[in-house]
């Protein structure tokens, strides 16, 4: 008897990208992230078609109980002293959740509640992260290299950009060779 096997898509661990073909593939570039680093001079300072970030995701199914599985590459670099980091949102779904592994380079997660209360978790390679629902959440890339991470995400979860309108309550920061939290007032 023959069984019929299929080869589902792969990611490749040490960088992070799929083997799939047919992938979603979005740049999010420096001109497209207006009012997320405080250093406004800065930002204006980078050419607007700067690659800050790119995600490449496995195309699913719409609907409840369909997952998307998807790869943020966040490149190295800073804008003044701010790390580069991603936009970061909430869940319009707010009650669904996230699930982040760690596949290359070094950075934060940070995860915000809706009443403000903020921390970080280390991305690493091999690192495991489990966004409850109601968490806002956005990677920044302390190292020198891409920091890529897998997510998995329900289909229906949506984002919600406009409730961090006023921005995470810190930011990470490169000060006297060091890299520190600091905590921001209205973002």
């Amino acid at each position: 008897m023959n069984i019929s096997v299929n080869m589902p898509p792969c990611v490749a661990f040490h960088n992070g990208h799929f083997t799939a073909e047919d992938l979603i593939t979005k740049v999010t570039r420096s001109g497209d992230l207006a009012g997320v680093f405080y250093d406004t001079d800065a930002w204006r300072a980078l050419p607007p078609e700067t690659a800050i970030y790119q995600v490449e995701m496995l195309k699913s199914p719409q609907g409840e109980g369909e997952l998307y599985a998807g790869t943020t590459h966040l490149n190295p670099g800073r804008i003044g002293d701010e790390f580069y980091m991603t936009r970061g949102h909430f869940h319009q779904r707010r009650e669904q959740g996230e699930v982040y592994f760690g596949l290359r380079g070094t950075g934060l997660l940070l995860l915000q509640d809706e009443q403000g209360k903020a921390r970080f978790e280390q991305v690493s390679p091999g690192s495991v992260h489990i966004i409850p629902g109601a968490t806002a959440h956005r990677l920044i890339n302390t190292g020198t290299e891409v920091l890529s991470a897998l997510a998995v995400w329900p289909t229906i979860a949506g984002h919600d950009y406009a409730a961090l309108a006023q921005g995470f309550a810190l930011r990470v920061v490169l000060q006297g060779g060091k890299i520190h939290g600091k905590e921001v007032q209205n973002g």
